[in-house]
C-alpha cells in the first residue's frame, strides 16, 4: 500500500479515536434471567404499543424457537406480526420485506430473536423508518442515520455475534454480493434479553463457531489501535469466558453455567468492539458472507489466526497479554513465545470442535474482488495494528481457501 494512503487511514484512525470519546456511548439495559421472555413481555405491555414487528431468521423459524417470544407476546396481551425470512447474511430485500409488515400492521417497536443475521436485519428495518427516504445502500459506513428508531428489542439465541449491544448491522446487496457494515449509535438496542435456556438447543457446530465469533471480536478490539481502559477489560472478561466455557457449552449444551458465562462473554466482547471497533479478519470474513454466503461465525473462526500470524511482531505483547488472561502463558516464555502458543491454541479449540482450517467454495478468479471488498472495508475505518492493502488481502484469501477442484 501507499505509503501516503497508510498515512491517511491512520490519520483518519487517530482523528475519530478521539472524536469517539465525545459521541453518545450508551449500553442496553439487561433484562436477564430463565423467565426473560416474560419479562420482555411485561415490558413491551407497560408501554403500550400499538403493534410489534418481531424478526427472526429461517433457521429459528423452522426449529420454532421463535415461539417461546411469541407464546410470551400472546400471553402478555402484546399485539406483533413476524417477519421469520431473515437468511444468513441478511439482504436488502430481506429489509424491505420486513420493512413493508412494519407499516402495514402500523408498528411501533421491533423485537429481534436469534443471531446476528435477524439482529442486523431489525436494527437496518429501524433505520429504514426512521429514514424512509433513504435507501440501505446510502446508510452505509458510519453515523449515516442520525435519527431516532422505533425502540428496539434484542433477544439473542446465540453466544457470538454480540449484536444485542453494539452499534452495527452488516448487510448485503444480493444484486452485487457486497456485504458491508451499517454503523450508528441509534443502532444499539434498547434492552437486551439474556436467558440461557434460549441457547440450550444450539447445534454443536453453531455453539463452536459463534464461540468464536465472540473471541474474534474480543482480540481485535483488545490488539487494535483504538482501545480504551474499559474496552481492554470487557475484551479480557470475554476471552477469559470463552477460554473457560466454550468447550464446556460445546460439549454439553445443557450445561447452564456455561451458557450463561458464554452470554456474558458475547455481550462483553460485543461492547469492546463496538466502541474499539473490529479488523482485517471481519472485513475479509464479511466479503466471503456477501459472496458466498458463508456463516459469518465460521468465517472468523477460520481466518483470525492466519490474520494474526500476519501481524507478526506488532501484536507480540498484547497476544502475550491475553494469554495471561486465558491461563495458558508460560512464565519462562518470551512474549513472542506465548503470542505464538496463544495462536497456536486457537486453531486447537477450532480443531477439537469442528471448525475446519480453510473454507471451501473460494474461487480463485473471485479474489481480486474479495480483496477490494475487504480492503475498502478496512480502510480507513479500522484501527487495526498493521494496515493490509488489497495485495495482502489476496494472499491471506490465498492461504485460507481450499484447494479447488477440477
Amino acid at each position: 500500500m501507499n505509503l501516503f494512503v497508510r498515512g491517511g487511514c491512520r490519520i483518519y484512525q487517530t482523528v475519530m479515536k478521539y472524536a469517539m470519546y465525545a459521541m453518545p456511548w450508551r449500553t442496553p439495559e439487561l433484562i436477564e434471567g430463565e423467565n426473560g421472555l416474560g419479562m420482555l413481555a411485561q415490558k413491551l405491555k407497560s408501554e403500550n404499543y400499538r403493534c410489534v414487528l418481531v424478526v427472526t431468521d429461517q433457521g429459528l423459524a423452522k426449529i420454532g424457537l421463535h415461539r417461546r417470544l411469541t407464546d410470551a407476546l400472546e400471553a402478555g396481551g402484546v399485539p406483533y406480526v413476524l417477519y421469520d425470512k431473515t437468511i444468513p447474511n441478511p439482504t436488502i430485500a430481506n429489509v424491505e420485506e420486513a420493512l413493508a409488515q412494519y407499516k402495514e400492521a402500523g408498528c411501533d417497536a421491533i423485537v429481534a430473536i436469534g443471531g446476528g443475521s435477524a439482529m442486523d436485519c431489525a436494527k437496518t428495518v429501524g433505520a429504514r423508518v426512521a429514514k424512509p427516504r433513504q435507501q440501505v445502500e446510502k446508510m452505509r459506513g458510519i453515523l449515516r442515520i442520525h435519527k431516532k428508531t422505533p425502540p428496539f428489542y434484542a433477544v439473542p439465541t446465540t453466544s457470538g455475534t454480540g449484536s444485542e449491544t453494539t452499534l452495527a448491522a452488516v448487510i448485503t446487496d444480493q444484486k452485487t454480493r457486497h456485504k458491508y457494515p451499517i454503523n450508528d449509535f441509534v443502532l444499539i438496542p434498547d434492552y437486551a434479553v439474556l436467558d440461557p435456556h434460549l441457547t440450550e438447543e444450539l447445534p454443536k457446530n453453531i455453539t463452536a463457531t459463534t464461540g468464536m465469533d465472540a473471541l474474534t471480536h474480543a482480540v481485535e478490539a483488545y490488539i487494535g489501535r483504538s482501545n480504551t481502559k474499559k474496552t481492554a477489560e470487557q475484551a479480557k472478561c470475554a476471552v477469559r469466558l470463552v477460554f473457560d466455557y466454550l468447550y464446556r457449552a460445546y460439549e454439553d449444551g445443557h450445561d447452564m453455567e456455561a451458557r450463561a458465562n458464554m452470554q456474558e462473554a458475547a455481550f462483553q466482547a460485543g461492547a469492546a468492539f463496538t466502541r474499539a471497533y473490529v479488523g482485517n479478519v471481519h472485513a475479509m470474513a464479511h466479503a466471503l458472507g456477501g459472496a458466498y454466503r458463508v456463516p459469518h461465525g465460521l468465517a472468523n473462526a477460520v481466518i483470525l489466526p492466519y490474520v494474526l500470524d500476519a501481524y507478526g511482531k506488532t501484536v507480540y505483547k498484547k497476544l502475550s497479554e491475553l494469554a495471561e488472561t486465558a491461563g495458558i502463558a508460560k512464565e519462562d516464555n518470551s512474549a513472542e513465545e506465548n503470542a505464538k502458543l496463544f495462536i497456536r491454541t486457537i486453531r486447537d479449540m477450532n480443531r477439537s470442535m469442528g471448525i475446519p482450517e480453510k473454507i471451501g467454495g473460494i474461487r480463485k478468479k473471485d479474489i481480486p474482488v474479495l480483496a477490494v471488498w475487504a480492503s475498502k472495508e478496512a480502510n480507513p475505518l479500522y484501527p487495526v495494528p498493521v494496515i493490509f492493502g488489497r495485495k495482502k488481502f489476496r494472499q491471506l484469501y490465498e492461504q485460507i481457501m481450499e484447494e479447488e477442484k477440477g
